[in-house]
């Protein structure tokens, strides 16, 4: 089944209550440390079997439930939230991708350093919630290399290896509502 053929054409917000953008990166090369960020916007658009996508991110929203952790992440030494206060994300392309799939193409922005990413989402489905909103489900991931945004702080382990990953999993789950 095309998931784009099957999306009704129109407007649609990211119900941000109802949805999650996270990231999990590997800590002292052992354990993984998990957070998200607790505030985004975001829109799409679908028309004629094409759609696009952009989302905008508080930085300062990083919450890894560490206060201190969180304060570090959003200093300097990482998305140094006073100079750059958004991480934003704009589609290119997005296209089918297999059964219930879809392969978004699009810019991601951090701390001013623009990359190409593909983020594989799987459509989870749709629904009308109790109070008439349609809404349509989607969950993906992405894996990026934090250094090539410049973030690249790290700290040397004695018994050899880094702290913190260069590798980071983004991690996406959508609630998205057709605009009435």
């Amino acid at each position: 089944m095309s998931v784009l053929s099957s999306l009704p054409a129109g407007s649609f917000v990211v119900d941000a209550s109802h949805s999650r953008i996270g990231f999990s990166a590997r800590h002292a090369m052992v354990t993984k440390v998990r957070g998200a960020f607790n505030e985004f916007t975001g829109s799409a658009t679908v028309a004629n079997g094409a759609a696009s996508i952009n989302i905008e991110i508080s930085a300062a929203s990083v919450d890894t439930r560490s206060a201190d952790r969180d304060g570090h992440l959003q200093s300097p030494d990482f998305f140094d939230v006073a100079t750059f206060p958004k991480l934003t994300f704009v589609s290119t392309s997005i296209k089918d991708s297999g059964s219930e799939k879809l392969s978004v193409e699009g810019n991601l922005t951090i701390k001013d350093v623009t990359k190409p990413i593909t983020i594989e989402f799987e459509y989870t489905g749709s629904a009308t919630d109790p109070f008439g909103n349609a809404r349509f489900g989607f969950e993906g991931s992405s894996e990026i290399n934090r250094k090539d945004f410049g973030l690249t702080w790290n700290a040397a382990l004695e018994t050899g290896g880094i702290l913190v990953s260069e590798k980071i999993n983004l991690e996406f789950e959508i609630s998205a509502i057709a605009s009435k």
